[in-house]
């Protein structure tokens, strides 16, 4: 009685029994005399306190109601119940019939075990030598190889012992054993019977004391809290058990009492037997508790202000291409013109004239091949091989420019203010968390902020007035959240001011916490997966909560981002090729021109007097001048331009001809 008065006084309420039938009905009887067989307690006894098992159970089963037991449960067939039949029938004989001892499942391993020992000599005898035949060590090897399907189910030692292939959950009521359910080890534990606990009630002596998050402020945020509430109910219903539970917010003084991380650590210091909630799955949690399969998806992402739409910009059409592929290209149209006038001056009289029509002629030349209008004749084949190459560029780039123009046009071009995360750590500005959350951890420890530099909020709202100011006016630059939360903000404040930006962080999801090694886990688990498996029960109860599947990150990346305009790097490859073959047609240009004057030169005058001399010959131009087509010269008489001798006797002969 003194140890039983002791364990009045633990908190501990529930006790489970394993001794023998003498035992234990000497322990129920004193328990029912210290009031511990009444309503709050709960008793579990092993096979050893069955009457199935040991019928002597039966003399204190008054002390026993409300006790819940595990015992071996035989297989049932017409062999076993004919075999019944028989016992009584030779057990009752010349004897009173109450006396009659009943089967129990030991007397069934019992007949099998003699049924296996027979069996094993048999065989010993028929297949073994004669020296083997006295070995005890070959009986016995056999009987432990011995299979057949006996009374009491399949027989198979393992490791020297029978294990039972179903185990029975049983009530004591009365004077009976009510079975509410048994467990097989394929299918697991099946749908349990409500059972009546002491005090002849079906409450339980003990429930369930679950953790939940609290909830301060009513805001959108509080639906994720509340689809997981209904995704904790949904599970309860598939278990093969009743499970009794009460919640307990994890609160003081009417405020919140800790994070979320803190809420986890109230398992381990068995303050409560579970959390559940929008927790996320998360490694450093799951050194002090063990969690269920996740029921969403989850991850972390950056939510930033987005800039005003680009085509109310009166600059827009400067877009498509950034600022050093805009220079470029304009070198390059000059440049490529200075070519073709270099190549072309000697020979051809549209590329003559004063310095200032020269001038004019390179930039319009160069410039009207943007749009094929240019209609100067080239005359030189290595002019025509730049110009080849050059077309080949020129139409790339309109094309290019074209496609990206129509695209800022046609799409709303929403881009976010920020990129990434190192952008920002840069800068040095503030980024807001979701107050309470593992998100603090993720950016102090995987993306090295500066504590300093962090700002919690919590709700919608919060995160719109932090973002509205600004990291400079007391706000932040940008907030990281789970997806589920960053997505329900876009969804009532719209994509066209804000944006879900830089890359995913993934995490495993929310799931339930429950202790180390836990039980209820494997169960729940299955559970999960049979409420998420149903899609008519688990979207019922998305759309329940949310307008728009807001728990994946499709919701906010189905949003067309606007590409970056395109840049020098784009089109790096063509300005090489077309710098290259000008650079060659005017080396070869210049070869052929300076090397018949280098090899006359006199060696009597200077370089810098020779240099002169080649400036004069270049530009008194080319004996074969080549006029342009419909021009006075050609109209009037068929005129031509004659320098010497040669072009007279040309004329003439053209002219007899």
């Amino acid at each position: 009685m003194k140890e039983l008065n002791k364990l009045k006084l633990m908190a501990t309420k529930v006790f489970l029994v394993h001794m023998g039938s003498e035992l234990g009905c000497k322990l129920f009887l004193a328990a029912k005399k210290a009031g511990m067989m009444t309503m709050g307690y709960a008793w579990i006894v092993t096979e050893g306190l069955s009457a199935e098992v040991d019928p002597m159970v039966l003399k204190c089963m008054d002390s026993m109601q409300g006790v819940l037991g595990v015992r071996p449960s035989p297989n049932h067939s017409n062999r076993l119940e004919h075999f019944k039949e028989r016992w009584k029938g030779l057990a009752g004989k010349g004897n009173n019939k109450s006396n009659v001892v009943s089967v129990t499942i030991f007397g069934l391993w019992a007949y099998d075990t003699v049924w296996a020992l027979a069996k094993a000599v048999e065989n010993v005898w028929r297949e073994s030598s004669p020296s083997q035949k006295q070995n005890v060590t070959t009986l016995l090897n056999t009987i432990l190889a011995t299979k057949f399907h006996g009374l009491s189910g399949n027989f198979h030692l393992v490791k020297g012992q029978l294990e039972p292939s179903t185990l029975e959950v049983f009530n004591v009521v009365e004077k009976a054993e009510r079975s509410i359910g048994n467990w097989m080890p394929e299918r697991g534990l099946s749908k349990l019977k409500p059972p009546k606990w002491p005090g002849n009630t079906t409450e339980p002596p003990a429930k369930l004391r679950i953790g939940i998050p609290a909830a301060n402020s009513v805001n959108e945020f509080k639906k994720v809290l509340n689809f997981s509430f209904d995704v904790f109910s949904e599970a309860l219903k598939v278990l093969p058990f009743s499970l009794h539970y009460e919640f307990f917010p994890y609160k003081k003084h009417g405020e919140t009492a800790g994070t979320y991380d803190e809420l986890i650590m109230q398992i381990k210091e068995k303050r409560y037997d579970a959390v559940v909630g929008d927790v996320t799955i998360v490694a450093n949690r799951s050194k002090y508790v063990d969690f269920t399969m996740s029921f969403s998806e989850s991850g972390v992402a950056m939510l930033v202000l987005a800039k005003h739409d680009e085509r109310q910009n009166i600059w827009i059409f400067l877009k498509p291409f950034s600022w050093d592929l805009w220079l470029t290209t304009g070198a390059a149209f000059v440049f490529t013109g200075f070519i073709v006038w270099f190549i072309e001056h000697r020979s051809n009289s549209e590329f003559r004239g004063t310095p200032t029509n020269q001038l004019g002629m390179v930039l319009w030349f160069s410039f009207s091949t943007l749009v094929f209008a240019h209609r100067e004749r080239v005359v030189n084949n290595w002019s025509r091989f730049v110009l080849i190459i050059w077309f080949f560029v020129v139409l790339i780039i309109t094309q290019s420019y074209t496609a990206s123009l129509a695209s800022i046009l046609t799409v709303q071009k929403l881009q976010p203010v920020f990129m990434d995360a190192e952008e920002i750590k840069r800068n040095n500005y503030f980024v807001g968390y979701h107050q309470g959350s593992f998100v603090r951890g993720l950016l102090t420890e995987k993306l090295g902020f500066n504590e300093s530099k962090l700002k919690g909020y919590d709700g919608p709202e919060a995160y719109k007035q932090a973002l509205s100011l600004g990291s400079n006016n007391g706000g932040v630059a940008a907030i990281f959240d789970e997806i589920i939360f960053i997505n329900i903000f876009l969804v009532k404040y719209g994509f066209k001011k804000y944006q879900m930006v830089g890359p995913t962080y993934k995490t495993d999801g929310f799931a339930f916490a429950f202790p180390r090694n836990s039980p209820f886990v494997p169960y729940f688990s299955r559970a999960i997966v049979n409420v998420t498996e149903n899609k008519t029960t688990f979207d019922g109860i998305k759309k329940k909560y949310f307008s728009s599947d807001v728990m994946s990150e499709d919701a906010s990346t189905s949003m067309a981002f606007g590409s970056p305009n395109l840049t020098l790097k784009s089109f790096g490859g063509l300005f090489i090729i077309t710098l290259f073959t000008s650079l060659f047609a005017l080396t070869v240009h210049l070869f052929k021109f300076i090397h018949p004057k280098w090899t006359a030169r006199d060696f009597q005058i200077s370089l810098s007097e020779m240099m002169t001399e080649l400036a004069k010959h270049f530009n008194k131009g080319e004996s074969s001048f080549h006029p342009p087509p419909n021009s006075p010269e050609m109209e009037e008489g068929d005129q031509s331009i004659i320098h010497n001798e040669e072009d007279l006797r040309q004329l003439f002969e053209d002219k007899d001809r």
